[in-house]
């Protein structure tokens, strides 16, 4: 009876240690799957929105912040959208290169908010498409417009971001007032900074050698920023930025009247000038443009011949409204060597008697003094960027060039001048979009004059690309990297994760399972429903010797 009881108990011990033990894997396994959990890092959004002056542009990107970082490291870029795969939703021509946009620009939109709703809502619908709904609510979206707000009046602008703010807010995504705002020059240039640094691997604690410098031509304005060694130097073009546990020193330039667009409306400016006939202010002038082919004519407006009489001003305040001039009619008349050296003009930002004196316009060999302080010429200036990479406007006028994507200058003039000997006869086809007149024969010409003859980079390193980098990355880094609510850092599961606490459980069940059927089979349990009779325990009587029968 004794030996039949131990045995009874040390079989019930035994399932219950083994229980016990399933029990203490599962919470160590469980344990260390929710360490992995918080160790694995985490997935955020951001959507930023480009409000330029030729159209307004929806860039989403996806982020992933290892727990394995330091605090210090930057967050790895999952995906971007648009991508090769997405279905553009721009109408225009402008938008090349993985865009999804909008047009025209919301500076056209000035008093008229169903214009900036029209403009905003199938952008902001799309990106919706790309978040997962349930991250919406921790997803921050940025509208951050540039030169085509910056260069109407502060009070035009604020009405415009006005409107934005009351259609944002319809939607989904984190939104702050401080969100929706105009960009200076100089932020503009150095978000684009970082955004191809960050892309080409030169940011960052682990990155090696020197940074890359940016050259960037938009439609109204040209962003140009390095590295530059003096940090203790005094200029109001200098960022002191601090990139993970890298300071660096970076000069920033944005020159509001250098994009394609406006440097062709100053040819026209100039053209107007030297031309005979002097033109009314109330009548239809007539321009002949050297960088147009035979046979085109057109109406065109300029946005900077308002008072096309008057001398022309180079210093044009951003903040200042520029009103359109319709009366001028654009008459082809090819030259190359005029049109290069018009482009050359507006490229180094010549006044009228300047370029109609036909100086000399190697800048770099003459100097600065020549034509004034709003040249730039780097040459005296030491930065780090020993390599710059040419985007936006200069990859596009590049692009159609057909060239390797290293190609020296002189190439380039050879390039150009042969696409026009065959481009003007066929210019009377050309499309009805004015934003794109001349530009086949007048910005590669001014393309290279602004790296030549501007900037003084002819000898430098020059990659045109990668055509489908925006400074809205740099934007999304930087404003990521701000502190934000802790709801925006939500701990997800890794797939790693996942699978430790599945097989901790399932492991523990099918232990279970076959503890189960051990203590069955050794322990005759009582079926449900059934009457237990009643053990009784039958002893050997005892009998004295004496008393037996014989």
């Amino acid at each position: 009876m004794g030996s039949s009881h131990y045995k009874l108990i040390l079989k019930i011990c035994g399932v219950c240690l083994v229980i016990l033990l399933l029990l203490l894997g599962v919470y160590f396994a469980s344990n260390n799957a929710g360490k992995a959990v918080v160790k694995s890092g985490f997935y955020h959004y951001t959507v930023v929105v480009d409000c330029g002056s030729t159209g307004t542009r929806v860039n989403v990107y996806k982020w992933w912040k290892p727990a394995s970082l330091s605090n210090w490291d930057l967050p790895i870029l999952v995906h971007s959208y648009p991508d090769n795969s997405t279905q553009s939703l721009s109408r225009g021509s402008s938008c090349k290169y993985h865009c999804v946009q909008t047009e025209p620009g919301l500076d056209k939109f000035v008093g008229n908010s169903t214009g900036v709703r029209l403009s905003l809502e199938p952008l902001i619908l799309w990106a919706e498409q790309w978040v997962p709904r349930e991250r919406h609510g921790d997803t921050p979206i940025f509208v951050l417009a540039t030169a085509g707000l910056r260069r109407v009046l502060i009070e035009d602008a604020r009405r415009v971001l006005d409107d934005v703010e009351d259609v944002v807010k319809e939607h989904s995504f984190v939104s702050k007032k401080s969100w929706i705002r105009v960009l200076s020059g100089k932020e503009e240039a150095y978000y684009g900074w970082v955004a191809l640094n960050y892309k080409m691997g030169s940011l960052g604690n682990s990155s090696i050698g020197p940074t890359l410098g940016l050259l960037d031509l938009g439609g109204s304005s040209l962003q140009v920023v390095m590295e530059v060694h003096d940090g203790g130097r005094n200029d109001a073009n200098l960022i002191r930025s601090k990139i993970g546990l890298v300071e660096h020193y970076i000069l920033a330039f944005s020159l509001s009247s250098f994009g394609l667009n406006e440097a062709f409306d100053r040819t026209v400016a100039m053209l107007s000038q030297v031309q005979p006939g002097g033109g009314g202010n109330n009548e239809r002038y007539e321009v002949r443009h050297p960088c147009l082919g035979f046979g085109f004519q057109r109406n065109y407006s300029c946005y900077v011949c308002d008072g096309i009489n008057a001398p022309y001003q180079r210093n044009l305040s951003i903040q200042t409204h520029k009103s359109e001039f319709t009366n001028t009619h654009l008459v082809g008349d090819p030259d190359w060597e005029i049109c290069k050296g018009i482009a050359r003009a507006a490229a180094l930002n010549l006044s009228i008697l300047d370029w109609s004196q036909s100086t000399d316009l190697n800048n770099c060999k003459t100097g600065l003094s020549s034509y004034g302080s709003d040249t730039l010429n780097f040459i005296a200036g030491t930065y780090l960027s020993r390599r710059f990479h040419a985007l936006s406007g200069f990859f596009a006028v590049y692009n159609m060039l057909d060239l390797a994507p290293i190609a020296n200058l002189t190439k380039i003039w050879e390039k150009g001048q042969q696409m026009c000997s065959k481009s003007w006869p066929d210019s009377s086809n050309a499309s009805g979009n004015q934003n794109n007149i001349g530009k086949y024969c007048f910005r590669v010409p001014y393309m290279a004059s602004l790296i030549e003859d501007a900037l003084c980079l002819g000898d430098k390193e020059i990659v045109f690309g990668p055509g489908d980098l925006s400074w809205t990355l740099g934007a999304s880094l930087v404003e990521v990297e701000k502190p934000w609510p802790s709801s925006t850092e939500t701990t997800i599961l890794s797939l790693k994760s996942k699978e430790v606490l599945y097989s901790s459980i399932l492991l523990f069940l099918l232990l279970l399972f076959i503890s189960f059927i051990v203590y069955y089979n050794q322990i005759k349990l009582p079926m449900p429903g059934k009457k237990i009779p009643a053990v009784r325990l039958s002893f050997p009587s005892y009998v004295h010797p004496k008393l037996r029968p014989n």
